[in-house]
């Protein structure tokens, strides 16, 4: 999180609680866009690139629940609380069932909100350090994502910042589907109808790249997204 301030997607249609958890974080030190229903949460969640959201689930239009399912599908990774006047067990069990990293009830301490939110983005920043440092064999490839070096019998290309991040995520989702909307949002910003076909161009530059050994291919998957195939024992 270092240099700029950890971005937070804040739905809450209470405007007095919106304003102030808002205000709060803010003096804490993190960006923060408040929307007062799901569908706005959604819109501005596929419109920017957040850290964490924050989701009331009693929400017009669209349902705090409703759309951590439509978040979870663009970004199955991005933390994501629930914060709910809902105490019933029942609930709390979908929360988690829906992949939400904590379930918080109001009324709630904002002091003990705020280190929550600390400790998993420090969390996630220590895991994504850590993946910065990792390097992969690709069949007779081998990729080195810090340097941007794609190596292949003593031949080494060294990729522009898209080429290495789209090919860090195919490896990262190895032999799996890599969601072409969380491509898209996580290197390009939105999922566009000209980002994508940007991304398109950055597939074939890939595919060009990865032809010298043909155990290897990206197979597009239509509608979804793309999956890096590489054979178990290549």
């Amino acid at each position: 999180m270092e240099g700029k301030k950890p971005k937070i997607l804040l739905c809450e249609d209470d405007p007095n609680l919106g304003m102030v958890l808002k205000n709060y974080l803010e003096l804490s030190d993190f960006d923060v866009t408040l929307e007062r229903d799901g569908r706005l949460g959604l819109a501005a969640f596929q419109r920017e690139s957040f850290d964490l959201c924050l989701l009331d689930i009693m929400m017009p239009h669209m349902d705090g629940f409703t759309l951590a399912e439509e978040i979870r599908d663009v970004d199955p990774d991005i933390p994501l609380f629930f914060l709910s006047a809902k105490t019933m067990k029942e609930d709390i069990i979908q929360g988690y069932k829906l992949g939400a990293d904590d379930y918080i009830t109001k009324p709630f301490d904002s002091e003990v909100l705020l280190m929550k939110i600390k400790a998993i983005l420090k969390r996630n920043d220590d895991l994504n350090k850590e993946s910065d440092n990792k390097v992969f064999e690709m069949g007779s490839y081998h990729f080195n994502p810090k340097l941007r070096e794609l190596s292949h019998k003593g031949q080494t290309q060294t990729l522009s910042p898209k080429e290495n991040e789209l090919l860090k995520m195919l490896a990262e989702h190895m032999n799996d589907l890599l969601p072409r909307e969380q491509a898209l949002k996580k290197i390009w910003g939105s999922d566009t109808y000209f980002n994508g076909r940007s991304m398109d161009v950055y597939i074939a530059k890939l595919r060009k790249y990865l032809k010298d050994d043909s155990n290897i291919e990206i197979v597009n998957i239509h509608g979804n997204g793309f999956r890096l195939v590489v054979p178990v024992n290549a």
